[in-house]
């Protein structure tokens, strides 16, 4: 187990190693690898970055405990996904592109025409504090997985991730994570493929499998047994929600500078083909090994269901495979971590503080500082990790969304007004996340940005219409 698992560990650090010798001791090299990405590696990074410790761990998980309602979380996240693909990405490449921009936050104060600093400088810090927490749920979901199947202390796992992020990270920038993604994504879904056919050859074939899942209440139900309202409008209000999540993609930086990065604009419906086919096939595989864990790991108090997957591995597999799967799931987690830490980077190196780190090992020291960052806020979390990746992925849909929403209804925005939808929308995922569980039945059942979008852009309609009001008074 431990031989396999060294041997593809040790495989991804060549591979972000070797990236290291097409580097330029630049800065859009570093965080952009200069926009010159090939498609096909642009969407396995971007697929890799996006299906994190998040699916292997929180996903399955998750869907342990709700069966195959699942699936509509599933399908509303890829919907919104390719929704987001649609009009947003080629966007803000141009924006990118044109404006010499090597962060995200740069390239989206420039495609709102802000000529200031006050929002650039306030979305930085709020991302930053986001990306942090939800790169340090990465190395939190790994050192889970290291837990379980090699019997290590949780801390040492999320040190040995970091480690490893850190050392590829430094040497070739973003196109060492792009071209760790692509190796780590193929390990991923080889991990998932071995887990989901050795699952369903231990529960006795399909014809078994489905009627042991029948037996479970309301396992196989395609509505969640508990929404925010009832019937079937409580099933829309939880596609939408999650519709709303996919659709969030846009506002998560560690995911748009892959696209960013990309070669050139020809390049995308090719980019969208590698993404979309490996997200759909891997998605499904993991909500199918998630349903087969309730069968197999039988639901008892005080177990952990984000456990479930290297639990299986190690029942179910001979050691060489299991250190293939323990892999896979390691593979996850610093796919999106590298990709995370190096966006933290960026924004303290380009938004926030560019004259500090502004010398030639300036970037570097920021992805260093980043790192550790992440590190100790991973050896001190309490939470699971499908908790902290939907509340970070909110907290940052709620920064960005619905100013990227009016940006493409072409409206004209002040700082000013980007500021109050920011901060409302963040205190309204702050309220929801601590308070509606409490107040309102099911409410956590509701992706936690959509009262957040919901709240933002109707404020900023409020304001418009009375502003129509007051100028018509005056004329009158």
């Amino acid at each position: 187990m431990l031989i396999s698992f060294v041997l593809c560990m040790t495989f991804f650090l060549a591979v972000g190693l070797a990236s290291a010798r097409l580097r330029k001791n630049n800065q859009q090299d570093y965080y952009l690898a200069s926009h010159s990405v090939s498609p096909w590696l642009v969407g396995l990074s971007a697929v890799a970055t996006n299906n994190s410790g998040y699916m292997f761990i929180g996903v399955i998980g998750y869907t342990y405990a709700v069966g195959l309602s699942a699936g509509v979380l599933m399908l509303g996240w890829i919907l919104g996904d390719f929704l987001a693909s649609l009009l947003v990405h080629k966007k803000l490449r141009a924006v990118a592109l044109n404006s010499g921009q090597n962060s995200y936050v740069g390239a989206l104060s420039q495609w709102a025409g802000f000529s200031g600093n006050h929002f650039r400088v306030v979305a930085a810090l709020l991302s930053l504090l986001f990306l942090l927490a939800y790169s340090s749920a990465q190395l939190v979901a790994g050192s889970k997985a290291l837990q379980v199947l090699l019997h290590w202390p949780a801390w040492m796992g999320a040190v040995m991730g970091a480690l490893l992020v850190m050392c590829y990270c430094i040497a070739g920038g973003i196109r060492a994570s792009i071209w760790t993604d692509a190796a780590q994504s193929v390990v991923m879904i080889i991990a998932m493929g071995i887990m989901l056919a050795s699952a369903v050859i231990a529960l006795g074939g399909v014809t078994s499998v489905y009627a042991s899942l029948k037996t479970i209440d309301g396992f196989l139900s395609l509505a969640p047994a508990t929404v925010l309202l009832p019937g079937y409008a409580g099933v829309a209000v939880f596609f939408v929600g999650w519709l709303v999540a996919g659709f969030s993609v846009i506002a998560q930086p560690h995911i748009m500078v892959r696209f960013m990065a990309l070669s050139s604009a020809q390049g995308f419906v090719r980019a969208r083909l590698w993404y979309y086919l490996w997200f759909i096939v891997f998605y499904m595989m993991a909500t199918a090994v998630g349903m087969l864990a309730r069968i197999y790991l039988p639901d008892t108090q005080g177990f952990d269901a984000e456990l479930a997957l290297p639990t299986m591995a190690v029942e179910l597999l001979p050691s060489f495979l299991v250190g293939v799967v323990l892999a896979g799931i390691f593979a996850a987690t610093i796919s999106t971590a590298d990709s995370l830490l190096l966006s933290c980077s960026a924004l303290l190196s380009q938004d926030l503080f560019p004259r500090v780190f502004a010398q030639r090992y300036g970037m570097k020291i920021a992805t260093l500082i980043a790192t550790l960052a992440a590190l100790a806020w991973a050896l001190l979390n309490q939470q699971s990790v499908f908790a902290l990746v939907v509340l970070s992925w909110a907290m940052l849909s709620a920064c960005f969304v619905p100013l990227i929403i009016l940006l493409l209804w072409r409206q004209t925005l002040t700082q000013a007004h980007a500021l109050v939808m920011m901060f409302l929308g963040v205190a309204t995922v702050l309220c929801w996340h601590w308070f509606a569980p409490q107040l309102i039945d099911n409410a956590g059942d509701l992706y936690q940005g959509l009262p957040a979008l919901i709240l933002a852009l109707g404020c900023y309609g409020l304001v418009r219409l009375w502003r129509r009001y007051h100028q018509r008074s005056l004329a009158n």
